[in-house]
């Protein structure tokens, strides 16, 4: 009897119990997501629709499940032996940034809503909201293994999206491209995570922290490589240089939702990957990663914004181009407070997470502009928004302000606000050769942004080709079907991310309060 009590207590010491409160919000996007798949089958065709109304209410109540978890002090799926050690923590970080990445997915999803045709409408929510889960899943993970199996949750679903438009050649290519060099990716990043394991003998990153502290000399030249491969794969889906290469031709080719989509969600979930494994892992081997990232800031950066003050106005698809090179050179700027964090503490990933924050209610918003233009002018030219002013004032207006928030001038104040907090960032830890070239970059951009807005209110070419027939419709050459109507979901989501910035830019103190939660 005694060692069959022994036998049962310990088989109970094994069982966990799971904190099905913290782990709602990504649960919930999945559990809708499969509801939603397995509703196509049986939903006839003249009803699609209200696939994306569900797909819509399940984001909402995802990110509803997320006010009980502001407190952010709940964990789960610890260890037997160490209840402080868990692969699921939802912190103040975590839940942070599921709010970008679900809040991301749901003005996505009102893209998408205004305008899913030649695509494969169930087919396309599932994919979806597949990913915004992985995505969700991502900054609340706490071990190496979680990370990588939330980062290929959050992959996988966007390489179908990409390649969604059925006979598309450019959308084939754009996945095929994307796909390739996703996986290549993960190969060196997976090659990483074996070195550091192999050295720490652990996947939790708490302990891969407390293990490298203690790193045999024989072993640390193991430890280096296996931090420096790791972040790869989390630098590829920031987009940051020379991992940006897939940026351009992957935002042209896929439809425009899934563009804006992987601009802000796709980045958030890159840039949480590289904060959780250098703050929080690989904190010893700061001397590695600070110099790195601190390159790599500086490269993105301008890379991003040479090329997109070398984009044609009259080029098929420059406004989307411009838009994806504009998010690369972003990027660089994300990394700046990353780079930071190994010189002066964690507590400088603050500003990356308020930074994000800007980029992705205005960078959604610009998308959702392209997306409305894109209804009239297939080809989305940047000299198709010549006097938008005149046809939809308040439109221009919009566009107008997003693109001066991302360019960091007024009334954009909180683009400015939030590029001169990385700035200073920079400065007080030390990286003043970086904050002079984050300047340089700065004013490069002002060009571009300030060249489109000053295209939204010039006096339009053709005045009576320009005039809009109400319900009016035509088919481009290319058999395309153009409509001159704004979907009520389109204009709800450029009112949204509109409003978002203007509060933001009145208040602007509030963002980095609110990211400042998300400390360690």
């Amino acid at each position: 009897m005694t060692v069959a009590a022994e036998s049962a207590a310990s088989a109970a010491s094994l069982v966990q119990s799971v904190d099905w409160l913290a782990i709602a919000p990504p649960t919930i996007t999945a559990a809708v997501g499969l509801i939603v798949l397995v509703a196509d089958l049986f939903v006839p065709e003249h009803r699609k629709r209200l696939l994306g109304g569900v797909a819509i209410t399940g984001l909402v109540a995802a990110i509803v499940m997320l006010v009980p978890l502001r407190d952010g002090d709940r964990s789960t799926f610890c260890l037997t032996t160490d209840p402080g050690v868990c692969s699921y923590t939802a912190d103040h970080f975590a839940v942070i940034v599921q709010l970008l990445v679900l809040g991301g997915a749901l003005l996505t999803a009102l893209l998408a809503l205004a305008d899913t045709r030649q695509l494969p409408v169930g087919e396309f929510w599932f994919l979806l909201l597949s990913s915004a889960a992985g995505a969700a899943l991502l900054p609340a993970s706490r071990d190496l293994a979680t990370l990588v199996v939330a980062l290929e949750v959050a992959s996988l679903p966007a390489f179908a999206l990409v390649g969604l438009r059925r006979g598309d050649r450019l959308s084939s290519e754009a996945a095929l491209k994307f796909f390739l060099s996703s996986v290549t990716a993960t190969a060196v990043m997976l090659l990483g995570v074996s070195f550091v394991y192999a050295t720490t003998g652990t996947l939790h990153l708490t302990r891969i922290a407390a293990a490298l502290d203690h790193v045999p000399g024989r072993l640390d030249t193991l430890a280096a490589a296996g931090v420096a491969l790791t972040l790869v794969g989390f630098a590829f889906k920031a987009a940051a240089a020379p991992f940006h290469f897939w940026v351009p031709d992957t935002y042209v080719g896929a439809p425009l939702p899934v563009a804006a989509y992987l601009s802000v969600v796709s980045k958030a979930v890159g840039f949480a990957g590289l904060i959780l494994v250098t703050v929080i892992a690989f904190p010893g081997y700061a001397h590695v990663w600070g110099p790195v990232l601190a390159v790599l800031a500086a490269l993105t950066m301008t890379v991003g914004n040479v090329a997109a003050l070398r984009q044609s106005a009259t080029r098929a698809r420059s406004a989307v181009r411009l838009l994806a090179w504009s998010s690369v050179a972003q990027a660089g700027y994300l990394l700046v407070p990353i780079a930071a964090a190994a010189y002066a503490g964690g507590d400088r990933i603050g500003s990356t997470v308020a930074y994000a924050l800007m980029y992705a209610v205005v960078n959604l918003g610009a998308f959702a502009v392209a997306a409305l233009v894109a209804r009239t002018k297939p080809l989305n030219r940047i000299s198709d928004y010549r006097g938008l002013s005149a046809q939809r004032p308040l439109v221009a207006l919009a566009m107008g302000f997003f693109l001066l928030c991302l360019a960091g001038l007024p009334p954009g104040v909180i683009g400015l606000f939030a590029k001169v907090t990385i700035f200073s960032v920079a400065v007080d830890a030390g990286l003043g050769w970086l904050a002079v070239v984050m300047a340089v970059n700065v004013v490069i951009a002002l060009y571009y942004y300030l060249q489109w807005t000053a295209v939204l209110f010039r006096a339009p070419e053709g005045q009576e080709d320009q005039e809009e027939g109400a319900g009016a419709v035509e088919v481009t050459g290319h058999g395309e079907l153009v409509t001159h109507e704004a979907p009520a979901a389109l204009t709800v989501a450029i009112v949204m991310t509109a409003v978002l910035g203007i509060i933001l830019s009145g208040a602007p103190q509030l963002v980095l309060r609110f990211a400042a939660i998300s400390l360690f």
